[in-house]
């Protein structure tokens, strides 16, 4: 700028001379700024002539010089026109506010003039103060929000939809300060450099007995919010955020007035607000995955005060998220892979309310995920995992599951889910992968849960045939550790309902190798198995009916050498087994005579030690 400054200036000063040539040129000799007006392109022709008056008066080369000079202030003034029209180009280029008309016109005021080009400073937008969601939550009161409820409750008495919706809003306005990078939700679920001190620090407070809570209040009062949760493994660790800032009193302000909606208005509300967070997200993918810009649209709502009305609602009303279950698994845009944080997330918020619910859904909706190998990375396994370890941590979490593990007909394990579960945790030696430890940890309390039950029901009746089903299959697919699984299960449900064995005897021949391994095992545990059953006479029925069907198949000769193999061993162990039966029968009646002789024995010895009691009475 100095430069092109001076170059004007150096014009100005070469325009002045030209004037001074013309007599212009003040008493004093000193520079002076002039205006020009505008030359005509033909001078005058007398003027072209020297006159002989003037001659004495003037330099004689006056008219020449006249030319030269013209011809060198009109180059000079195109140059400084474009020198000037640089300037405006690269004033504009550096400041986006400027403007073209004044611009110009204060440049032009100020050449003609003779001062220097005043650079206009865009004036500093002030900041504003960076909010965050605590500083929000430690000013919220709790009676402030009491009246405010008082109020729209009694204004809205019928329509707790309205209600609910008012409720939001009363969070919304408290947060709408709280900026999105105050509250980077997509990146406090995705991004994953944290330390291992965190981890380990809080494990070990964990084994304490200290309460979850209380170490991450405790934790997330000491450190940003965003490095909490940049490691996967910690992922539990986010269902408190931002719930862990609000102020107890005002939590419990709020759970005890949405206890007292409508199930139905509630369940709508959850679901508005799970899809105002996906409308969120995909904003934020839409921008980043697009090939075209997608124009951004905030929420309605501060997306703060949205998850922290969210986790409040499935906290104390948990189980509206079933009622939502069928919504959720048909339609697409809750099961995409980049929506499956935010579905782990709902999920925790309800397993808080009831440990039950969460391994509800998460047996129905998440379990199923893992068996389709193209639905399922691993990062997504892990996610899915996650918080089924987080729900079985919980305390006294056995009892309450199995205590709970029928809800309204339908069982937090279905025979579905423990099949998938039991192929996940006894895959073929070349299908281990690192979560099968997981999965091998996770596998005995979900069994557990599946198969509990009364076994003498009807419902459980149903459940045992099922189980049968799903096991005599994996037993005869010829994957070891599956295989022993899956016999060990088929042979306590034979131990549970008699009518099990007459489910056997239906399936024996289309599930022979599988039926031989049943057979086998029977055969080598015997003493075991035959302590455990309460009647034998079933399984003596099935071993004759499985005989009689191994003689006929034999005899017709018309399957392989494989399934004619498989017959001749299933008969050999049938044999054996029906050879105990008959030995314990047989031992059972020995011991019947041999009592009785015992007792005809010790009558008549005491007899003869006593002669004369009988005499005497």
């Amino acid at each position: 700028m100095d430069e092109n400054s001076a170059i004007i200036e150096a014009i100005l000063r070469d325009d002045g001379l030209a004037a001074n040539l013309n007599g212009h040129q003040s008493q004093d000799s000193g520079w002076k700024t002039v205006s020009y007006t505008k030359r005509r392109k033909n001078p005058p022709k007398n003027s072209a002539q020297p006159s002989l008056t003037a001659f004495h008066d003037s330099d004689v080369f006056r008219s020449v010089d006249q030319h030269s000079e013209d011809r060198l202030l009109r180059a000079r003034e195109a140059a400084a026109a474009g020198m000037a029209a640089a300037l405006q180009s690269a004033f504009r280029s550096k400041q986006h506010s400027y403007d073209d008309d004044s611009g110009a016109e204060s440049s032009a005021g100020a050449v003609e003039n003779g001062g220097a080009v005043v650079k206009k400073v865009k004036p500093k937008m002030p900041k504003k103060p960076k909010v965050s969601v605590g500083d929000v939550a430690s000013n919220m009161d709790a009676d402030d929000l009491a009246a405010f409820l008082l109020d729209i409750s009694a204004s809205y008495e019928t329509h707790h939809d309205i209600q609910l919706m008012r409720f939001a809003d009363y969070f919304g306005r408290a947060f709408a300060s709280v900026t999105a990078s105050q509250f980077p939700w997509m990146k406090i679920f995705k991004e994953s450099t944290v330390g291992k001190l965190i981890d380990l620090w809080v494990k070990t407070m964990l084994v304490q007995g200290l309460e979850m809570n209380s170490i991450l209040r405790s934790v997330i009062s000491s450190m940003p919010i965003v490095d909490l949760f940049d490691e996967p493994q910690l992922y539990f660790l986010r269902i408190l955020v931002p719930l862990s800032h609000i102020p107890e009193a005002v939590y419990k302000t709020s759970v005890d007035w949405i206890n007292q909606r409508s199930f139905e208005a509630v369940a709508s509300f959850v679901l508005w607000l799970l899809d105002n967070i996906h409308a969120d997200l995909e904003i934020h993918q839409g921008t980043v995955k697009g090939s075209k810009k997608v124009a951004q649209q905030a929420p309605s709502k501060s997306l703060v005060a949205i998850f922290v009305v969210l986790a409040m609602s499935l906290r104390r009303k948990p189980e509206v998220l079933i009622s939502l279950l069928p919504i959720m698994k048909e339609n697409p845009k809750y099961q995409a892979q980049d929506k499956l944080p935010v579905t782990i997330w709902v999920i925790a918020q309800a397993s808080q309310g009831d440990l039950a619910v969460g391994l509800y859904i998460w047996t129905h909706m998440l379990l199923p995920m893992l068996g389709g190998k193209s639905s399922c990375n691993p990062q997504s396994r892990d996610l899915i995992l996650q918080l089924v370890e987080r729900i079985l941590s919980s305390p006294k979490a056995l009892s309450v599951l199995i205590n709970g593990a029928v809800r309204k007909g339908e069982r937090l394990v279905p025979p579905s889910a423990l099949e998938l579960l039991m192929r996940a945790t006894f895959p073929a030696p070349s299908a281990r992968v690192k979560a099968t430890e997981r999965f091998e940890a996770v596998y005995p309390t979900l069994k557990e849960v599946a198969v509990a039950g009364s076994s003498g029901s009807k419902a459980m009746k149903q459940v045992l045939l099922q189980i049968m089903k799903l096991s005599i299959k994996a037993a005869g697919e010829g994957i070891p550790d599956l295989s022993r699984e899956a016999v060990d299960i088929f042979t306590w449900c034979l131990n549970q309902n008699p009518d099990c064995y007459k489910q056997w005897d239906l399936i024996y021949l289309d599930n022979l190798e599988a039926s031989v391994l049943v057979l086998k095992k029977l055969s080598n545990e015997w003493k075991e198995l035959s302590a455990k059953t309460p009647s034998l006479e079933p399984l003596k029925d099935s071993l004759k009916s499985f005989q009689q069907k191994n003689e006929k198949e034999l005899s017709s000769g018309e399957h392989g050498a494989r399934h004619h193999a498989s017959l001749k061993d299933a008969d050999k162990y049938c044999k054996v087994i029906s050879g105990r039966l008959s030995r314990g029968h047989g031992c059972t009646i020995s011991k019947v005579f041999a009592s009785a002789a015992l007792a005809v024995g010790a009558a008549a010895g005491f007899a003869l030690l006593f002669p004369n009691l009988q005499s005497s009475d």
